[in-house]
């Protein structure tokens, strides 16, 4: 599914040379690099020597509607000129080298391998972000490659530099856990839009009678099917309610081109508008347009950055409860490599898209919000959670979070979702990490993170790793192995 609120990546390449080694040099390397790329990378004719060149080649990649951009050293390259493309050019950038390749070693000698060193050090010097590969040094095809890996890193910069967060009333009392420190989100470049949840609800009230949620109603049945669409007269009430947000994004994005919510959904919400609003909240999401539960701002922000880097679906989900030992022996034990520490239950109302669900899912309604607000009688304005377990997949558990001090830190963590029955309520799924006790104790609880962890449902750790790190993110955790003790780790313990 191609989404519309993530970015198109449109990446040039511009290759540097340096004035005592041979242009040509670079620009017939750049033509390989291309070659072997294929379509999809603007060939910028420039190749650049020195400033002048660098202002004619940004002007010619911006002409060409590129916003992420490759600087690549054919040769030595040029210290200021290649590193003033990434400061001029707005949008994020990446630097990549040739690999002597070709066996001439006299007049075919690049020493674009010296050359990364010292852009490296003029990058640092201006206090520049760049995407440096892990080796930045090879071949056409192999440069190609690298290329490829950079798009997915380029889309969520640009996602997130052109990001507007819109939050609907402040969060639960005594959910101090979804707090959002602003300073954060504004280093990051992301506007926040804050509203009220009457706000909200005087906009969905608005949308009553809408000539466009019959045909919403008609989408919904169709994607729950007959098994899942429990209260088919629920239906109209969320079609007008996801119209509501839709409509909302449209007219309040401004100059963002990208949305997010966050939307107050308890204890209120169900009882005002009539119905739970999660089902519509993970159609949202299913559609690149996150909407976070409990006005997790944060977590808003860690699920569009999945969006961005996978191009498919996310969710947002409470590390929720431990798998219960009788559970593990019968069904993991033996079947899976993981001990019991290594697995545990995420879990949330039902904001799950139904794409990433088994296909039980269906709507019901939120078994502790009936507890608390229906008494635990016959269920109302409670109903409307899409519930169901997670289905198996690769995931990728992360977190983009501002702590006490008001520094950016984030976690990534890699795994899968097990095929193993839950036995439980809402939207939920058996997840396994190895070694999860111990990145739940000194990362999760050491840091002081929140509950709420993003998933992307597939191992796109390394590529999320360099997007925290080319967001100037310092602290990135991840699930270290046991040969690896954690700062503060008891080593008397393991």
């Amino acid at each position: 599914m191609k989404f519309n609120n993530i970015p198109e990546v449109k990446l040039g390449i511009v290759a540097v040379s340096r004035d005592c080694f041979p242009i040509a040099l670079s620009t017939s390397r750049r033509e390989a690099v291309v070659q072997a790329y294929g379509e999809g990378l603007y060939n910028c004719p420039v190749t650049v020597e020195n400033e002048t060149d660098a202002l004619k080649a940004l002007e010619d990649v911006r002409a060409a509607g590129c916003n992420a951009l490759v600087v690549y050293l054919g040769n030595f390259g040029p210290e200021t000129p290649e590193t003033l493309l990434a400061k001029r050019f707005h949008g994020p950038v990446m630097y990549v080298a040739a690999a002597e390749g070709d066996g001439d070693l006299i007049n075919g000698r690049g020493d674009a391998y010296c050359g990364m060193l010292n852009c490296s050090y003029n990058l640092g010097m201006r206090h520049l972000q760049a995407y440096i590969p892990d080796y930045p040094v090879g071949t056409a095809q192999e440069c190609a490659e690298m290329i490829r890996e950079f798009v997915p890193i380029a889309r969520a910069v640009i996602g997130v530099k052109n990001l507007k967060i819109i939050t609907f009333g402040p969060r639960p009392q005594d959910f101090f856990a979804c707090n959002a420190p602003i300073k954060g989100l504004y280093e990051l470049g992301v506007e926040v839009e804050e509203n009220s949840e009457l706000d909200l609800l005087v906009s969905y009230k608005a949308h009553a009678g809408d000539s466009r949620i019959e045909a919403v109603c008609a989408d919904m049945a169709q994607e729950l099917g007959v098994t899942g669409n429990n209260y088919p007269e629920l239906l109209p009430r969320m079609a007008q309610f996801e119209l509501t947000l839709l409509d909302w994004a449209e007219n309040h994005r401004g100059a963002r081109k990208y949305v997010a919510f966050a939307d107050k959904c308890w204890p209120a919400f169900p009882e005002q508008f009539g119905f739970e609003p999660c089902y519509v909240n993970s159609r949202l999401a299913a559609r690149g347009i996150p909407v976070a539960c409990e006005v997790d701002i944060y977590g808003a922000l860690s699920e569009y950055i999945g969006a961005c880097v996978t191009g498919d679906a996310v969710t947002l989900l409470d590390i929720n409860n431990s798998v219960p030992k009788a559970l593990y022996d019968e069904d993991i034990a033996g079947k899976f490599p993981y001990v019991l520490r290594d697995t545990f239950m995420g879990f949330h109302c039902g904001n799950t898209p139904a794409c990433k669900m088994c296909a039980s899912r269906a709507v019901k309604y939120q078994l502790i919000q009936n507890r608390l607000l229906e008494d635990g009688g016959t269920p109302d304005f409670t109903r409307g959670t899409l519930e169901g377990d997670i289905a198996a997949s690769p995931i990728t558990f992360y977190r983009l979070q501002c702590d006490s001090n008001g520094d950016l830190r984030s976690y990534i963590a890699q795994g899968e979702v097990l095929p193993v029955a839950t036995r439980s309520f809402g939207g939920i799924g058996i997840f396994a990490i190895h070694d999860m006790g111990r990145f739940y104790r000194h990362v999760l609880l050491a840091k002081r993170y929140p509950h709420h962890g993003a998933v992307a449902f597939a191992h796109c750790g390394k590529t999320m790793y360099e997007v925290f790190r080319y967001l100037g993110v310092a602290d990135i955790a991840y699930n270290q192995p046991a040969s690896l003790p954690y700062p503060g780790e008891n080593p008397f313990s393991r």
